[in-house]
């Protein structure tokens, strides 16, 4: 049992990382909380062979997961096939009914204004549900 919150948790998973992808997914949380000040960090799926789990952000559901990959970091929105993506930032899990996901892999460039609004709009989702 983890005993930190959460929001150390991915702290510490961030760290452990390090190199590009740990920036990456550092960068991509910062515009998250930013997109979403209401968010809730959570951790999911901790088991022995990924003890630091896997983060999670959270208003009224899930909103998205940041898992790093040996050669690309992945934010998988949960409700992403119900998400407008003008920009075209999902670029990844594009068959599946529900979700969408964005790969991101080094040196890769950030849209932040799109990402951001991309944040907005599923947490928008959330709430609207939630009522």
């Amino acid at each position: 049992m983890n005993d930190k919150p959460d929001s150390l948790s991915i702290d510490e998973r961030l760290q452990a990382l390090g190199g590009w992808r740990g920036a990456m997914l550092t960068r991509l949380r910062t515009l998250i909380r930013d997109a979403d000040p209401q968010v809730v960090e959570a951790v999911k799926w901790r088991k022995p062979s990924n003890p630091l789990g896997v983060p999670v952000w959270e208003d009224h559901g899930m909103i998205c997961t940041g898992e790093a990959y040996k050669d690309k970091v992945k934010l998988t929105f949960a409700r992403g096939a119900s998400l407008a993506d003008p920009a075209h930032l999902f670029n990844s899990s594009l068959d599946g009914g529900t979700r969408r996901a964005i790969d991101f892999r080094e040196g890769d460039q950030v849209d932040e204004a799109a990402f951001k609004a991309l944040v907005a709009e599923a947490a928008a989702l959330n709430r609207s549900r939630a009522r």
